[in-house]
């Protein structure tokens, strides 16, 4: 492994490491409504990108990012949907996280790849594989057993795994620079916040203003809290190959499972094992048949290489 790719897989470990970290955070501000604190998420997140942006000097690819958008309406379009789409999905988390259900975040975030591989297939047209089919057959009887077992529908999950795989959909038509990106996403949507936040203000219950300094700090915080990862992920994305980043993804769902089992206490019966186990079986196989995509796209290209020499 050369010097890139270690920096790279720090940077992708670190990302990850901090995503599955982030329940804690959020349950520090359990006493805050979730749709303030998305609000606050929101609005904090665009203004510390932008402050990055300043400091870095990169304002002038936020201005010709502006102007590419204008001049392609559909990019445009894709990047508003996307900064809708995690939002939404932000929101889900906060308010799963506390409401004590931080086992059924993590079963999102487990199914999340194999939510993208069937968006690839019915939008983008893809093909699957034999070890892709029966991936996502394991993963639909493990989110079944859930089913059955709770009485409902897991929407929890399912909300999640949908708006990130639809999030990552919508990023995948718009190339545009990380930072600038993030920003731009998130000032799409910081009109929205602020009204919210001026309503809380005016009826005299925004925790900002009127909770303890400490909730305040948290608040402000979690901008920072949320850009941080991300950055981290598109530092170090190029420099790995991608099925290092399908192993290393499944570090933030195992994080939350575990905080949600043994930190904070929740139940975890016999049969949600069992729909786990499913989900895992299938991440197995899908995991091991991109490693040997990789391998082989790997292969090939080396070979077109030599040949070419």
């Amino acid at each position: 492994m050369n010097a890139q790719t270690k920096a790279g897989a720090f940077y992708i470990f670190f990302a990850y490491l901090l995503w599955g970290l982030f329940p804690i955070y959020w349950k520090l501000l359990g006493h805050v409504p979730a749709e303030e604190i998305l609000a606050n998420r929101v609005f904090w997140s665009f203004a510390s990108m932008f402050l990055l942006l300043l400091i870095t000097r990169k304002l002038g690819d936020l201005q010709a990012t502006l102007k590419m958008m204008r001049e392609k309406p559909k990019e445009a379009a894709a990047l508003v949907t996307a900064s809708f789409l995690v939002s939404g999905n932000w929101f889900l988390f906060i308010w799963a996280i506390n409401n004590d259900r931080v086992i059924e975040t993590s079963l999102g975030y487990y199914i999340n790849p194999l939510m993208s591989v069937l968006l690839g297939v019915f939008v983008l047209k893809e093909s699957l594989s034999k070890a892709q089919i029966f991936s996502v057959l394991f993963a639909a009887i493990g989110v079944a057993v859930l089913t059955v077992s709770y009485g409902q529908f897991p929407w929890i999950s399912l909300g999640l795994a949908v708006s990130f795989a639809l999030y990552g959909l919508m990023k995948k038509t718009v190339q545009v620079e990380a930072a600038v990106g993030l920003t731009l996403e998130t000032f799409a949507v910081t009109p929205i916040a602020v009204v919210f936040l001026a309503y809380w203000w005016s009826k005299g219950e925004l925790a900002l203003v009127s909770g303890s300094f400490s909730t305040a700090l948290l608040l402000i915080l979690g901008g920072a809290i949320t850009a941080l990862p991300l950055l981290l992920f598109a530092e170090g994305a190029p420099k790995i190959p991608l099925s290092m980043i399908g192993i290393l993804q499944y570090i933030t769902p195992t994080m939350t499972l575990l905080l949600g089992v043994f930190v904070y206490d929740e139940p975890f019966s016999a049969t949600q094992f069992i729909s786990f186990s499913f989900i895992w079986t299938a991440l197995a196989i899908f995991t091991f048949s991109q490693i040997k995509w990789s391998q082989k796209r790997h292969i090939a290209a080396r070979n077109h290489k030599k040949g070419s020499a």
